[in-house]
């Protein structure tokens, strides 16, 4: 889990107008909420959150909010993150004021390591599962959950019980939830004479 600062900066005025304006300048509009405060809109310059989502970690990321009078150095996590759909440019941050002392419930990636011996005898690898539910305090936050499957044969799987995650860290998903299976070879059509 990587730990990153952003600056932000308060605003006052909110609603599409200024937020197009804020579009148009470079800076994202965003909000901060969290248990018992108010929500505060800000804008952040647009190159300073990609910084922040940059490494493993991206949306885990632990970010120190830089600036922002009562917000300056408060601990917040990405909560969510609207893209244009044709740049891909961000359109809107939500982020969730944390405290480090409380579990939080979010999504960890699944990282396959290895090349699975069913793979290598012909079989089909599904990949069905790439995102793990987890709960954790924020200092336990995985960047991602690495998931060895050189040892998976053709017809086996990987379940989401059979995950040990690190101390701390405690999986939420079904435990029978198949997260990877080698599937058997692929059937060869025979050719036509």
């Amino acid at each position: 889990m990587q730990q990153k600062q952003l600056n932000i900066e308060l605003r006052s005025k909110t609603g599409k107008g200024i937020s197009r304006q804020l579009r148009n300048a470079d800076m994202i509009p965003g909000v901060v909420y969290g248990k018992g405060m108010d929500p505060m809109p800000i804008s952040v310059r647009y190159r300073d959150m990609k910084d922040a989502l940059a490494g493993e970690g991206g949306h885990n990321n632990l970010i120190t909010l830089q600036g922002g009078g009562a917000l300056d150095q408060a601990m917040v996590i990405v909560s969510d993150i609207q893209s244009d759909p044709l740049k891909g440019t961000y359109r809107h941050v939500d982020l969730h004021r944390i405290n480090m002392n409380e579990k939080l419930r979010l999504t960890v990636p699944v990282l396959l390591k290895g090349t699975s011996a069913g793979v290598k005898e012909g079989g089909l690898l599904d990949f069905a599962h790439h995102e793990l539910h987890v709960e954790c305090l924020p200092c336990d936050i995985p960047d991602n959950i690495e998931v060895d499957i050189t040892s998976l044969k053709i017809g086996q799987s990987v379940h989401a019980g059979e995950i040990k995650p690190k101390e701390g860290v405690k999986i939420l998903d079904n435990p029978k939830t198949a997260l990877v299976n080698i599937l058997g070879r692929a059937v060869e059509e025979p050719e036509a004479e």
